[in-house]
């Protein structure tokens, strides 16, 4: 009998172990499904395609620099980074099918590129991303216009300045032709030179404007009396071929440097320090989700690759206003 109740207990036993395998493996089966549907999910969700820039070349180093970071970190998203110039970057920007989702500027955008965004029905966002201060180089040979005002280093572009050579400024420099440079009028650098510092002015006959920075290094390297103009980032990378030219605001010389460069009234290089740009086309930002990442991306590390390649970093009040704006497009 004893026998018997144990054969039971064992069979009761035996049944219960079976049951409770059958259940456990029914809900492994449940979680192993609920696991792949979420990898599904995420596959579905994960960002890819692709974003395109073009435009500024001074503000090139800085979005060339963003996007390898970014690419870094979303390796199924390709940043294309061009740089047309700010004005045949804005041509490109303003299409009404297949234009650019971003345009950098090296100035604000005109009332006629205004007008033919509305006509096309491209709506738009402008993003300030750094700050930059416009540079005047010389070659290394050039121990003589280190120093100068900044009335007396615009004169030099002026078509009515009256400067053709280096004595022209100082009696004591070289009775030597001045050759200057600077980037032709695709870019925005151009514009705020001629618009802002030159007041709309007409430049001298001899100036010789290039469409590569890279190109206007070269020239002022293999020159003692070349001048040329350009941003701040592209001297800052350059330095082992170039010198900065001190200018003299009212105060003193003060030599372009991220501690200088500024818009508040305590910067010392704030009379040719400017802001630059991106404008983000937002119907590409709704419509590809990359677009608007790669946007909210630019803004959160903007400081850091700012300081990296050579320009200011903007106010923390400045950057925080462009992400709440970029978050609400979500």
């Amino acid at each position: 009998m004893k026998s018997f109740k144990s054969l039971v207990l064992l069979l009761v036993m035996g049944v219960l172990v079976i049951f409770s395998a059958a259940c456990g493996s029914g809900t492994t089966s449940e979680e192993d499904t609920s696991t792949g549907s979420g990898d599904t999910k995420e596959k579905e969700t994960a960002l890819e395609g692709s974003v395109v820039i073009d435009g500024s070349g001074t503000v090139y180093p800085f979005m060339s620099k963003m996007a390898e970071n970014y690419m870094g970190e979303n390796e199924e998203v390709s940043v294309e980074v061009s740089r047309a110039g700010t004005s045949a970057g804005f041509e490109k920007f303003l299409v009404a099918d297949n234009g650019t989702d971003f345009n950098d500027a090296s100035r604000e955008i005109k009332d006629e590129e205004k007008a033919k965004a509305e006509e096309l029905g491209i709506e738009y966002k402008e993003f300030q991303v750094a700050l930059d201060g416009l540079t005047f180089v010389i070659n290394k040979e050039n121990d003589w216009a280190t120093e100068m005002t900044q009335e007396e280093v615009v004169k030099i572009f002026l078509a009515e300045g009256g400067v053709t050579k280096w004595s022209d400024i100082n009696p004591d420099w070289p009775a030597e032709e001045i050759k200057p440079m600077g980037p032709n009028e695709n870019h925005g650098t151009n514009e705020f030179m001629f618009e802002t510092i030159m007041e709309e002015k007409d430049f001298v006959d001899t100036v010789n404007l290039q469409q590569e920075y890279s190109t206007l290094v070269d020239l002022v390297s293999k020159d003692k009396n070349a001048i040329a103009f350009f941003g701040y980032g592209y001297y800052d990378s350059n330095k082992d071929k170039l010198n900065a030219v001190k200018v003299d605001f009212g105060n003193g010389p003060v030599a372009p440097s991220l501690d200088t460069i500024g818009l508040d009234d305590a910067a010392a290089y704030k009379p040719f320090t400017r802001p630059v740009f991106t404008y983000l086309n937002v119907g590409m930002a709704k419509e590809k989700p990359q677009v608007l990442d790669y946007a909210i991306y630019t803004m959160e590390n903007a400081q850091t690759v700012a300081s990296e390649t050579g320009f200011a970093p903007l106010k923390d009040e400045v950057i925080d206003e462009s992400i709440k704006y970029l978050e609400g497009l979500k």
